[in-house]
């Protein structure tokens, strides 16, 4: 009999800590997980997946608006109705059924699922703050996946009705005439586009001079052209909301965002605040092992997910997900849960950020993996070779053409000298699936050379790639 209940506890069932205890049972631990909150985390609950319904729903209404688009397809549809409570109801249906999902694959692999707020209670010790008083566990590993939450800026206020955040915005419970979006990150530019489709007239708020400043420069004038102008937006960047006060109407106050110089007050119907997430991490008892959270608030950790304190790893312990501020998203949280489990093994693996892709399912879609072309430049820069992009565009793509959904570009950045791909990066039609070959050749460290010659089927969007990877080898 083992010494410890569990061989590996879990605290955080979000898609991280689920694919981990998925990964965990498979190398034949014995696992339990540990949620407070719904089974699934913010991506299946307040994230990924009801966004993604919001989207394809309103994606829909968009493409029976364009009637240019279907006149050119041969296509005429009549008045175009939609009920916004029916487009929520989607949403949450598809929560239910995910979590669902998720928890009787737990139960099926018996995975323990304690329900309570877990926390370090010492070397190999958790201990779990529950209904009916704290319970104990002892296990040989512990892991933990406690997720993030929206970051709301001083000044603003959260009312949940007309200033909201993501997590209110994915229940659609209105469609206001006029909203605010504050950030124009991937949450701001998904929601902009449901809020569009559906009606409504959207103003995007940046505090950078330009609009995306986190995505390459090219998709994001790319996104500017086709995502942005012909819709019904309107924007303001350089300037930051200062104070957000909800009612009807929602009174936000700009400033300068170099002088902090009140410049603008708007007054709109509701405002949604899309800038970011911040690290659940406090209240993990990370003080028991000597652990300190960074500057910002993340759970430090190496590339093995070992947590560090003082730069050294702590044995037994270690932290997947958003908490950990590498990347938030919910396949990278997934991807560190399996490489955390590979070491709990005893077999070294560690994480290969750069090539794990992104995408924002916008219509068109963006996508890329790797780095952008500034921080490719900065790479060369310190290590002394020269980058070069080659470019290719929808326009030229046949099955483009024949959807009809010619807008959009890839954009290949790699080495000169070794032609080794640093980044790619997609905006137009299903740019989302399309990026997967690329993050197997960033993972790879392919060289353009090679990808040139590799053989796409005809007449498809992957050719988008093909003709890039052959424009760049020349």
């Amino acid at each position: 009999m083992s010494e410890f209940d569990y061989d590996l506890i879990i605290i955080g069932a979000g898609v991280g800590g689920h694919g981990a205890a998925l990964h965990a049972v498979s190398c034949g631990l014995k696992t339990a997980i540990i949620e407070a909150a719904d089974m699934g985390g913010t991506c299946v609950n307040r994230g990924c997946i009801p966004s993604k319904a919001l989207l394809a729903a309103s994606g829909r209404v968009r493409e029976l608006h364009d009637d240019h688009h279907l006149k050119a397809l041969g296509i005429q549809v009549g008045q175009i109705n939609f009920e916004r409570q029916a487009i929520a109801d989607h949403a949450n249906n598809l929560v239910d059924k995910i979590r669902g999902d998720l928890t009787n694959s737990l139960k099926r692999l018996k995975v323990d699922i304690i329900k309570g707020w877990g926390k370090v209670a010492g070397m190999q010790k958790v201990s779990v703050e529950t209904d009916s008083g704290e319970k104990s566990y002892s296990t040989k590993d512990i892991m933990l996946a406690p997720g993030s939450i929206p970051f709301v800026p001083p000044g603003i206020e959260i009312d949940g009705k007309t200033v909201f955040t993501s997590d209110q915005s994915v229940r659609l419970e209105s469609l206001p005439d006029w909203i605010a979006v504050i950030g124009s990150g991937y949450i701001g530019l998904e929601f902009t586009d449901v809020y569009t489709a559906l009606g409504s007239e959207v103003t995007l708020i940046e505090a950078m001079d330009k609009l995306m400043p986190t995505f390459d420069p090219d998709i994001a004038k790319q996104a500017q052209r086709v995502l942005i102008a012909p819709r019904d937006i309107e924007t303001r960047t350089g300037v930051l909301a200062m104070k957000v006060t909800p009612g009807s109407p929602v009174t936000i106050e700009l400033a300068d965002a170099k002088t902090k110089d009140i410049v603008e007050v708007l007054e709109v119907d509701a405002c949604l605040v899309a800038t970011g997430r911040i690290p659940t991490a406090k209240n993990m008892g990370l003080e028991r092992v000597a652990v300190e959270l960074d500057r910002r608030g993340f759970i430090p950790v190496d590339d093995r997910m070992a947590v560090l304190a003082d730069g050294k790893p702590v044995p037994h312990l270690w932290a997947i997900g958003d908490a950990t501020g590498k990347m938030m998203l919910a396949h990278a949280a997934s991807a560190q849960g399996i490489v955390a489990v590979e070491n709990i093994c005893d077999r070294p693996r560690t994480v290969d950020y750069r090539s794990i892709p992104a995408a924002a399912f916008t219509h068109p879609e963006i996508s890329y993996v790797g780095l952008s072309e500034p921080q490719a430049k900065e790479l060369a820069a310190s290590e002394g070779f020269e980058i070069a992009t080659a470019r290719s565009y929808f326009k030229g793509n046949s099955k483009a053409i024949a959807e009809g959904e010619t807008d959009g570009m890839a954009k290949v950045i790699y080495r000169k000298d070794t032609g080794e791909v640093l980044g790619v990066h997609i905006i137009g039609i299903h740019a989302a699936d399309l990026i997967h070959e690329a993050s197997a050749a960033v993972a790879k460290r392919e060289s353009i050379h090679t990808l040139a010659h590799l053989v796409h089927a005809h007449p498809t969007l992957s050719e988008v790639l093909d003709e890039a990877y052959k424009r760049a080898a020349g």
